[in-house]
């Protein structure tokens, strides 16, 4: 009879989290695991050196969006909070997709929000409200940094032979980024709803 209680202690406990583990980091940001995508590890290096630099400027322009989005005010109100929000979204979903492809080529991709903020190249806003003129060109400084970067990683990836990088920062980086920069930057055109 003991016995069987016995075990089933056991068993509950056995269900129980184990938690405030301690333990070691099992794979150093900026090093590499050997996956077999025939890649060389000095291209998938590099490439995920470049791809980092990218994903840490693109988690804080969707931060910016966010932020915009909250903080819009105006008579554009409305149709500026949906946009920002809209662009955020996508940019959530890009993020994901660069991160998967510095893991994919056995890299660590950055994610801790300190780790970004040291990283980033776009620069710090105020921590409050800004005039909608200013919020909206913030974001296309951002836009306009971020698509430089990935003209560079661009050339770079396709010179080293890394297509699966190269696809992916064309086909969703870039695109994504120039068409975001066209919705915004129409909003900062100067023209009358009618003439007479």
């Amino acid at each position: 009879m003991q016995t069987q209680n016995t075990s089933k202690i056991t068993e509950v406990n056995q269900s129980q989290p184990l938690l405030h583990q301690h333990g070691y980091e099992i794979q150093q940001y900026g090093t590499l695991r050997d996956l077999p995508i025939v890649l060389n590890p000095k291209v998938r290096s590099e490439s995920c050196v470049l791809v980092n630099q990218i994903l840490a400027d693109v988690i804080v322009l969707y931060h910016l969006y966010k932020k915009h989005h909250w903080l819009m005010r105006g008579h554009t109100f409305y149709q500026l909070h949906l946009l920002l929000d809209k662009h955020a979204s996508e940019q959530i979903e890009l993020i994901d997709a660069l991160g998967e492809r510095v893991q994919t080529l056995g890299g660590v991709a950055i994610a801790d929000p300190r780790h970004v903020a040291e990283v980033t190249k776009i620069q710090r806003p105020p921590n409050g409200v800004e005039e909608v003129p200013v919020m909206l060109s913030r974001l296309l400084e951002a836009h306009e940094l971020i698509i430089g970067e990935l003209r560079v990683a661009i050339d770079k990836t396709a010179a080293s032979g890394d297509s699966g990088t190269n696809d992916l920062l064309v086909s969703q980086a870039l695109r994504l980024h120039e068409t975001q920069v066209w919705f915004l930057a129409e909003h900062l055109v100067d023209t009358p709803l009618v003439r007479s």
